[in-house]
Formats: C-alpha cells, structure tokens, sequence
C-alpha cells in the first residue's frame, strides 16, 4: 500500500504528459491515494511500536541504500494529510490557461515527493522525494502565477535551495558521526544506535544547528521566512495549498523524525535560540501579519506565523508537547489548504483580494463565507476545531519543559508571549473575515456566483477532518503516542 501511495501520483503525471485526460486522472489518483491512506489508518496496529507495513528493495548495497518504506503513528498522519489536501487541491483547480497537462503533473509530483518523503525510512530517499516537490513547485508559480511572479518564483527557489543544500550537509554529518559498524540510511538502525548514545555532545550541537537552519529555512523559521508569503500569493491556488498545506511540513517532521530524537544533547544546546527564534515567527510575524492589505499576503504570513506553535511543541522535550506538534502540523495543514482555497475561488470571481475593493461578499457567496468561517475559526484555535486541541498539548508541554525544573523559567515566559499570539491571531483573521465576507458590498459583485456542488465537496472533507480531530482528538493521539514514547529520547 505504500508504494502504491508513493508511485500512484507519479504514473498519474506521466500519463497525463503523454495524453491521457489531465483533470480526471488526476482526481482518479488523489482519490485512490486518499482511499489507500484511509485503509492504512484503519488498519495500523494503535497498541504496536515501530514500523508497520515495511516493504524493502535494496538500490546500492555497497552503500546500503534502499527503496524502503514504513509508517508509524507520526509518518502516517502525515501521509494522511498529504492525500485529503491533494484531493481538495486538484479539485479546487480552477480554469487553467495555458499548459494544462504540465499543470496538473506538477501538482502530482508535488504530492509524490511529499508523500514519499514521508513513508520513506531511507535517509536517501528521505531527502530525495523531497527535492522532487521543489522543481515542480518553481515552475507553478513561475508560470501559472500572479503578481511579480517571476521574482517570487526565483526567490523561493534560492532559499530552499540554499536550505537543502545547509540540510544535506547536517544529513551526511549525521550519517559519518556515528561509528562505522553503526552507519545505516535505515532509520531504524540510526535510532537503535542513538539511543546508544553512538555521537559525542559536541558533534551532535554542530550537527543539530545545521539541521536546525536547513530545516529552518524550509519551515520559515524566523528570520529565513521572508520567501514564504510572496510565493504563496503568488502562486495558483492549488499550488500554496499543497506547498503551506504539506510540503512546508516537510521540515517539521524532520525535526520530529531526525533531529530531535538522534540528537538530544544537540537539541538541549540550542533550546535557548529556538525559542527566540520562535518567538520571532509568533509575534513579529504576527503583528506584520495584521498590517497586511491583501488576503493573499495575509494567509502566507500567517501560514509562517503557525510554525512558531510548531516550533513550541517540538522544543518541549516532553511526549505531549511533541504530540500538540505532530498533530497542529496535521490540522494547520487543513485549515491553511481551506483558505488559501477560498481565497484562490474570490480571486478567480473577483480578480483581486485588496480587503479595500471587497466585502460584503457573504450576501452573493454564503457557503464561501461558512468556510471560510470554519478555516478562520480553525487557525485562531476555536474549541471544537483540530488546532484548539493541538495548540493546548503544545502550551501544557512548554509550560512544563523537559530539560529545566526551576520553578520559572525561559519556556514559561515563552508560553505566556505565545498566548498572546492567539489573540493577534484572532485579530488578523476575524478582520480579514470582516473585510473580506462582511459590511457593505460593491455592486460590481452582486453577479458573482456561489461555490457549486463540486466544489463543496472537497470543503466538505477538509472542514470534516478538522471537526473530527477537534471533537476526538484522541483519535490522533492515540496514534502519535507510541512514536512519540518510542524515538524522542531527549523526552522526559
């Protein structure tokens, strides 16, 4: 089922380039990506550690390189993730210009390195599948976007190049650090021998800060974001949903699979400066987040301004602030999909997303406006939403931070500074609900048409699993929970 996951959107795109029916193949794939994560969800073993559906096929045994795949609770959310917002994104794709085939391949790569990146327990291909996704993500926004893009195009490229470039450095550190007899791509054997405690303190800080700044600069890390918003109010619609929605998060699972448990003496040395920096994306971003003029520009700093609660939950160093972690990156996916999807439609209807030249627009759009609502809602934290419940775990976990015990300190003044990102977040978003759906409407707009049928069924899915989590979050977190226990060993 796993290589299906993984070969399914690519044999898509391929037929897509040589002829076949470019939207519905697509749809077919997402959709059979999204059934076989479903099985896969129902079926994992919740009470078993480890792996499961492991399947292995060696491609250089002279470098113990293998086309290797497994999941445990944190890959499989992901992978869950990664194929509700395919769907909702190739469904939302509106009428595509130029290059339609080419259009659609693009998102499909996009998915398949998201996703094999995510079922791999291959260092190799870890990082491999991952580099897929960022070709095909220039080329979305250089040529299907909007705006300067042609500038936003090259400067996401720099960056994530140059951070793919600092992370491969970390990766082969990582892999040379550990003795001979223990050098494996096989993430199992990496973690047995870490637990073993097989890297020096000192060689894991250098490694851990090179991981932390590749890593860094994928996620949007304060102060390597900058690229972030400009591409995803660049790019088409479908583009920054898969791109904020999955790919982003990439990096933060990372941090959850390599970084934090193979390197808890190098996570401990560099706590202090992850939570300035942090602190940088949750309340500078924050504030540069309600200056904003446009919808668009305003879903992508907001989309970075999350990361720093991600960031939180990661540097707790205990079980539940890395579970509110895993999990606000499955429901921060969603929510951010959901939006940038509704702002995507407003844009096809309208041409523009200046808050000045909108509002209102509830009155001709009511289904738009519920979810939008629900997006909204869903990203300020509201109770009955996924995030509510992730960012919770994720407060409880840095209040009561795992490496320090006195009765105050760094990570609780840090707690107390990113609550008030929740109320920033509650101004940013319900203003830009008020600008965008509410008031008094041009008249240029009272033609405009609603979302149909096709369309509300992939708002449907996304709003569906947020509400889900929102209301059971122990569905998730039973799930987490055994990864969580078993490979973060700087947890306490």
């Amino acid at each position: 089922m796993l290589l299906f996951l993984v070969l399914c959107p690519i044999a898509a795109a391929i037929l897509i380039l040589i002829g076949a029916p470019a939207r519905f193949t697509a749809l077919v794939a997402a959709i059979l990506n999204l059934i076989v994560a479903v099985a896969l969800f129902v079926e994992f073993d919740r009470t078993a550690t480890g792996f499961q559906f492991v399947s292995s096929m060696a491609v250089s045994t002279d470098w113990g390189i293998h086309f290797a795949f497994g999941v445990d609770g944190l890959s499989l959310l992901m992978l869950l993730l990664a194929s509700l917002v395919t769907v909702a994104a190739i469904w939302f794709t509106g009428q595509v210009d130029n290059y339609v085939r080419a259009f659609y391949a693009c998102l499909l790569f996009i998915s398949a390195g998201a996703i094999g990146a995510f079922a791999s327990i291959d260092l190799f291909f870890f990082y491999a599948f991952h580099e897929l996704a960022l070709i095909p993500a220039f080329l979305l926004i250089g040529i299907w976007g909007s705006g300067n893009r042609s500038r936003a195009a090259w400067k996401i490229t720099i960056y994530l190049t140059v951070g793919s470039f600092i992370l491969l450095i970390g990766l082969i550190l990582l892999y040379q650090s550990f003795p001979a007899a223990a050098r494996s791509f096989d993430f199992r054997e990496l973690q047995s021998a870490a637990a073993a405690r097989a890297i020096a303190a000192p060689a894991q800080r250098n490694i851990y800060l090179l991981l932390l700044i590749g890593f860094g600069v994928l996620i949007s890390l304060f102060p390597f974001h900058s690229w972030a918003p400009e591409a995803y109010a660049s790019a088409p619609a479908p583009a920054a949903m898969l791109h904020a929605g999955v790919l982003k998060k990439f990096g933060l699972y990372g941090l959850l699979r390599l970084a934090v448990p193979l390197l808890p003496d190098g996570a401990h040395y560099w706590t202090q400066l992850l939570v300035i920096l942090l602190l940088g994306n949750i309340i500078y971003i924050g504030l540069v987040t309600i200056a904003q003029k446009q919808l668009d520009w305003m879903l992508g700093y907001s989309s970075v301004m999350h990361m720093g609660y991600i960031f939180l939950g990661i540097a707790s160093a205990n079980a539940i602030g890395n579970t509110g972690a895993a999990t606000l990156i499955f429901a921060h996916g969603l929510s951010i999909a959901l939006l940038f999807a509704v702002a995507g439609q407003v844009r096809e209807r309208t041409g523009t997303l200046a808050f000045d030249d909108l509002g209102g627009l509830a009155k001709v759009m009511p289904f738009a406006g519920l979810i939008f609502g629900f997006g909204a809602f869903a990203a300020i934290g509201l109770p009955g939403l996924a995030n509510f419940a992730s960012e919770i775990m994720i407060f409880f976990g840095a209040f009561r931070h795992g490496w320090e015990m006195q009765r105050f300190h760094l990570f609780q003044i840090a707690t107390v500074l990113a609550l008030w990102g929740v109320v920033i977040s509650t101004v940013y978003m319900l203003r830009a609900y008020r600008a965008t759906f509410m008031g008094t409407m041009p008249e240029r707009w009272a033609k405009l048409s609603d979302f149909g049928l096709g369309l509300r069924i992939p708002a449907a899915l996304l709003i569906a699993a947020l509400v889900a989590v929102g209301f059971f979050p122990q569905t998730v977190v039973n799930i987490i929970s055994p990864a969580i226990r078993t490979y973060f060993t700087a947890s306490k």
